[in-house]
């Protein structure tokens, strides 16, 4: 863990990014004790610029909703499908992909054809018809986003497997008899936890876009404050307050390039040869 936490800092991209994470991560926790109302009530006469008045340092949105609670409760919404979506992800996707790689033949082309499938269609797009389909809300876009986003972790687990499927300590698990689920679960797939950590840290961000560009789009849950809800909201009136799509953005942005700097920190930390190779 030592060895792992010193090669993480030497990486200050993401060290600040972990930096971000965390202030993130604080402000979607105490969203409820440092905003006790709900980030709906109006406080204020509408289009109030930002530091005018200490109660509401960012100011009012055209509903005269306090900015920096929509900010606060957004980030909620953002993290919570973020990480839910990916964890949904990845328990399609390693099952599928350690599948395909271990067993090969008829199954490996059968999986990957089906993997192929949903790869076929854009992503967005995709998420875009399954979130209609089924009405805006938070179960909705979580599964709308798993679906689109698992593909790649098959594919990355698949050629991890491929990999370790020829090791002498498989090769020695299958000749004493233990059986496939075993080898697979406790030989195979912690040996590929670095490599899935590393595309996991980069899905959250994704999912965080994504769910932010549905919402734009008004298919975000009618019951939650987004970033993306916010954003959608004030593009008619961006001349007039520009800072109502300019905070939930910046939000966005900053969320989003912490997530990546850490993805790129993991990998440095738990790949130090093939950071050193691309050095």
């Amino acid at each position: 863990m030592r060895d792992f936490w010193s090669r993480f800092k030497r990486n200050r991209g993401a060290v600040a990014g972990l930096a971000i994470l965390v202030i993130v991560v604080a402000v979607a926790a105490l969203a409820p004790v440092l905003f006790p109302q709900s980030p709906w009530k109006m406080v204020q006469r509408p289009f109030l610029p930002p530091l005018t008045m200490d109660a509401l340092p960012l100011g009012t949105d055209a509903l005269g909703r306090n900015v920096l609670s929509g900010l606060a409760y957004g980030a909620q919404v953002s993290l919570l499908i973020g990480l839910v979506s990916t964890v949904v992800s990845l328990l399609i996707g390693i099952p599928i992909g350690a599948l395909a790689g271990y067993f090969g033949g008829w199954v490996d082309d059968g999986l990957m054809r089906f993997t192929e499938f949903f790869q076929t269609v854009p992503n967005f797009a995709l998420a875009i018809v399954l979130v209609a389909i089924f009405e805006p809300s938070v179960q909705s876009i979580i599964g709308a986003i798993a679906i689109v986003s698992w593909p790649p972790v098959a594919r990355l687990v698949r050629g991890e497997v491929l990999s370790l499927r020829s090791r002498e300590y498989v090769e020695a698990a299958i000749l004493s008899g233990q059986k496939n689920s075993t080898i697979i679960l406790r030989q195979i797939l912690p040996n590929t936890l670095s490599p899935i950590i590393v595309l996991a840290s980069l899905m959250v961000a994704t999912a965080i876009l994504l769910e932010s560009s549905l919402s734009f789009l008004g298919l975000g849950d009618p019951n939650l404050m987004s970033w993306g809800y916010m954003i959608g909201a004030a593009r008619t009136v961006i001349r007039q307050a520009w800072w109502l799509s300019f905070f939930p953005g910046f939000a966005i942005l900053m969320t989003v390039l912490a997530l990546n700097l850490i993805g790129e920190g993991l990998n440095d930390a738990l790949n130090p040869r093939l950071s050193r190779k691309g050095k």
